[in-house]
């Protein structure tokens, strides 16, 4: 018996050691394992199970949570370990160094990377994370000096949406007292850059240019655009150093609950069903492991679709309020991921599409989604030369992959996760859309006219 014993002591550290090390064998009988006890899903051969996944604490990282959460992941033989990070400078460049093998990432990153602006790379998005989201917020006190300037219903409050030509004013009595009108954004190339210059621009006001001198983004500018974290963004406003922001949930709310800001528009008012986050792998590891890829985008696409199914989202909210993900509290995250959202304390409206994780084909790569950021870096010279149309079209093809999402939603159509109905058919472009808070019509395949229908910023001449 001793002796039993003895030998059963030494085997343990030599596991634990092989489990620790990532022994292939290992892994392979764990995947064969999940296989066996998952009677719907068909197992790839994967070349890579054990996975390292980065998010913000944002709602919108919410399909990495759920897949995790509800098993997805391992009905594809992946075990994934998804793990916060600070900023999003940090997951571009996480991901890029291999330290993550894939990421919760803005749109504009992983197009960025590959058009030339900031850090180059060569990234690739398979997964459309969300539509809309995120919302634009100010100070009590400019509200305050906004409010009066806002038209009203006949119940008293504001008519939404509400324009940036009501802020005008307060800008303009800043300026005369010689204060810099101070707003945040997460990131450069963000959707929350975009949006927010897009809202103001649409109202006359200058939110400044990109030069490479100036890569701040303030030439000309009104009102100064700095980048401050997504969860310090309510800190950040209390505390003065900007007077309003644009960012995701549950940013916008915190601030309604904590009583010192007001959201005054959403993103669904800037653009309906805008393209918000994507999930971003290299372009090396969709090369080495295009199995893997595709089991990834496979559970993704289970998790945004279980999102987006009545009555899931009371448990997604408990599952987000969980400190491993966004953290915040569930009443706040409530406020927004079911169906509502508050804009003055006490003004809480019905909208249901505040959140939208996987219908209109919320999941689906669409090049038109890509291309419109592009237009956006050239229009505020992040892009600093003109280009051809034909260049916005083939550098987006590099970066967003329908294929792979189309392989992934073709073994869950077999598998009856998903009905086919909810394959688009799709040349990868939706129609032309004046869904915008100036009725501005985006036409995908035509980039340039779309430029240069702007009064504030560059102008490009057809290319050849």
């Amino acid at each position: 018996m001793k002796a039993l014993i003895k030998k059963t002591i030494w085997i343990l550290p030599v596991a634990v050691l092989l489990f620790s090390c990532g022994n292939k064998k290992k892994d392979d009988t764990l995947a064969e394992k999940v296989s066996t006890e998952t009677s719907k899903t068909k197992q790839l051969e994967i070349e890579k199970p054990q996975l390292t996944f980065g998010f913000i604490k944002l709602t919108d990282m919410a399909p990495l949570a759920i897949a995790k959460e509800k098993g997805f992941f391992e009905d594809e033989g992946l075990f994934v370990s998804v793990e916060a990070q600070s900023n999003w400078k940090n997951v571009l460049d996480r991901v890029i160094d291999g330290q993550l093998d894939g990421s919760h990432m803005l749109s504009g990153q992983p197009i960025a990377a590959g058009a030339g602006f900031g850090r180059q790379a060569e990234l690739v998005t398979p997964f459309s994370m969300d539509l809309n989201g995120n919302g634009i917020t100010v100070s009590n006190d400019v509200w305050s000096k906004m409010k009066p300037n806002v038209p009203k219903g006949a119940d008293g409050k504001p008519i939404h949406p509400i324009k940036a030509d009501a802020l005008k004013p307060v800008i303009d009595e800043y300026k005369n007292n010689g204060k810099a009108f101070k707003m945040g954004m997460v990131f450069p190339v963000s959707t929350h850059n975009y949006e927010i210059r897009y809202w103001l621009a649409a109202a006359g006001i200058h939110p400044g240019m990109y030069t490479a001198d100036n890569v701040q983004g303030q030439i000309d500018a009104e009102v100064l655009l700095s980048v401050t974290p997504p969860p310090q963004m309510p800190a950040t406003l209390e505390a003065g150093t900007i007077y309003g922001y644009c960012v995701g949930e549950p940013w916008n709310q915190q601030a309604v609950f904590k009583g010192i800001g007001v959201p005054v528009t959403t993103n669904y008012d800037i653009w309906k069903n805008n393209p918000e986050k994507v999930f971003v792998m290299t372009k090396k590891f969709v090369e080495e492991n295009p199995n893997t890829a595709i089991a990834v985008t496979k559970a993704l696409i289970r998790a945004g679709k279980w999102l987006d199914e009545p009555g899931n989202r009371a448990e997604a909210v408990k599952i987000l309020s969980m400190p491993q993900y966004v953290g915040a509290d569930e009443v706040v995250l409530a406020n927004s991921m079911t169906g509502t959202f508050e804009f003055e304390k006490g003004d809480k409206r019905e909208m249901p599409d505040f959140n939208v994780f996987y219908k209109y084909n919320a999941t689906y790569p669409f090049y038109s989604d890509g291309i419109w950021f592009l237009t956006q870096m050239r229009r505020w010279g992040q892009i600093p030369e003109s280009k051809p149309a034909a260049w916005y079209a083939e550098t987006i093809k590099d970066i967003y992959r329908p294929d792979i999402w189309k392989k992934a939603a073709a073994l869950l159509v077999e598998e009856g996760n998903i009905p086919a109905s909810d394959i688009p058919e799709t040349d990868g472009y939706k129609p032309a859309t004046s869904d915008f808070i100036d009725g501005t019509t985006y036409d995908a395949k035509d980039p340039i006219g779309y430029i240069n229908s702007f009064k504030i910023g560059n102008k490009d001449e057809a290319v050849q």
